[in-house]
């Protein structure tokens, strides 16, 4: 009986663990070498910290808006930031505790260092104390991930300059702070500061907030915050700013002043590929140092492959396990390639965003004839029901073969409901299809069948003029 096939991973993200345990349960002896935290940065200071704490921020806004519908509240509603912090911290440690106990499980041996490739089978990897040991494989995975950008202009000092890293672990709410960038990360920070009582101002180069997204969430969002009393300057740079007494003065290029307590850089994203040996074994990066993958995941070095964000592929979370999957597959000598044409993404402002495919303007422009369905949040007994009526869906078909190629959802538990629509594009469903399945009621997900009924003018609950 031969031995099990060896594999390192380099990276314990969520592509790196994910492609880890993959790889063992298909039989392989694997070894995971980081220098971090198991968990990566989704885990440990992105997605799930932000989430725990967008929670209680949205909890308590519920809250206050439910006195109006019957609930008794004694006294104001506050937020202690130092306990929502302390839940978070309980949280992560959690969660990276109960992927060690999956390690042990599947006998994955994790080593703490920095992994370097020294040929296409052999990691170096330094450890903490200086150590030195080399490790050898027949496969090799790199998933180090992105990092926050250290840009010369926005020097991080962890004080008054911040990175959602440190943002995620103040214990004081900032009278007021700019957020620079309107991507998802400043939106969603936007939304957590503004509901924790700072006043916010979000600077954004370009025309618009979520650059990406369809033209009918980004409406709403825009709308929505300004209700919260978010200032949003709008294809507006900083030009010159300086921290003084421990608060910024910027200058924004439309002449504005504004002075607050922190600033926020949530500009971009930096993948972690130098420094891994890449150069020596002859692995192929682009331009932005992204390593370069085929399908399979696997480099430009047979045997060697990347996953997750240091491929610049799609740099989400869920993407990079997906990735990590495919690469382990493949490296165990299954083949199995990745699709990039139906992703769910999940932005997790207040209120929620879900979508998946194709906006109406990409759809134009990749020369479909785009034909568009939309339901409010409002028109549906249970969005009525539990105090959400803010939002919309919104599906786009092709004209002539009417199958789904985007489905947009901004309102409550949107970044949910959106898989639906994606399991719909995955099988290749017309909106006929899912007009015409069951929906349950009282439930959020009646606004997709809604939506898929509008496209031919049949929705049962919103008005529209008889053709």
């Amino acid at each position: 009986m031969s031995s099990p096939k060896r594999m390192i991973i380099i990276g314990a993200g969520p592509g790196g663990y994910v492609a880890a345990i993959r790889a063992a349960q298909l039989g392989a002896q694997v070894t995971v070498v980081e220098e971090q935290a198991v968990g990566g940065v989704c885990l440990n200071w992105g997605c799930i910290p932000s989430k725990t704490l967008l929670n209680l921020v949205d909890l308590g806004e519920r809250a206050r808006h439910a006195e109006a519908w019957g609930l008794t509240v004694e006294g104001p509603i506050g937020f202690d930031l130092k306990r929502m912090i302390s839940r978070k911290n309980e949280v992560v440690a959690s969660l990276v505790k109960g992927i060690a106990t999956l390690f042990k499980q599947w006998k994955i041996q994790h080593v703490a260092g920095r992994g370097e490739l020294v040929s296409d089978r052999q990691v170096l990897v330094t450890h903490v104390d200086g150590a030195t040991n080399l490790l050898e494989s027949e496969a090799i995975v790199v998933a180090t991930g992105s990092s926050w950008p250290q840009l010369p202009q926005f020097p991080i000092d962890g004080h008054t300059v911040l990175s959602s890293k440190e943002a995620l672990d103040l214990t004081d709410i900032p009278r007021s702070i700019i957020i620079v960038g309107g991507g998802v990360e400043g939106c969603e920070f936007a939304c957590l500061f503004s509901g924790l009582g700072s006043q916010v101002t979000l600077v954004e180069m370009l025309p618009t907030l979520l650059s990406m997204e369809d033209d009918d969430t980004v409406a709403i969002l825009t709308r929505e915050f300004k209700k919260r009393k978010i200032q949003l300057a709008l294809n507006t740079t900083i030009q010159d700013w300086q921290s003084t007494a421990g608060r910024i003065h910027a200058t924004l290029s439309s002449g504005q002043a504004v002075v607050a307590e922190k600033m926020l850089i949530s500009v971009g994203r930096r993948m972690n590929s130098p420094g891994l040996g890449l150069e020596t074994v002859g692995v192929q990066t682009g331009s932005r140092e992204e390593i370069l993958v085929d399908d399979h995941m696997e480099t430009s070095v047979p045997g060697v492959y990347a996953v997750g964000d240091v491929t610049g592929k799609s740099m989400l979370a869920h993407v990079a396990s997906a990735q990590g999957k495919v690469a382990a597959a493949n490296a165990m000598g299954i083949t199995q390639s990745i699709n990039y044409e139906v992703i769910p993404a999940g932005i997790f402002t207040l209120p929620e965003i879900g979508r998946v495919g194709l906006t109406e303007k990409q759809a134009s422009e990749q020369g479909f004839q785009p034909t568009v369905g939309r339901f409010r949040y409002g028109g549906l007994g249970k969005a009525q029901a539990v105090g959400e009526t803010t939002g919309q869906f919104k599906i786009i078909a092709d004209e002539q073969s009417k199958k789904i190629i985007g489905v947009h959802i901004i309102g409550a538990h949107a970044a949910d409901l959106i898989h639906e629509g994606a399991l719909a594009m995955q099988g290749g469903l017309t909106v006929q299809d899912v007009a015409h399945m069951i929906h349950a009621h009282p439930t959020l997900s009646e606004g997709l069948m809604e939506a898929a009924e509008d496209i031919d003018g049949l929705a049962i609950h919103q008005a529209r003029k008889r053709t």
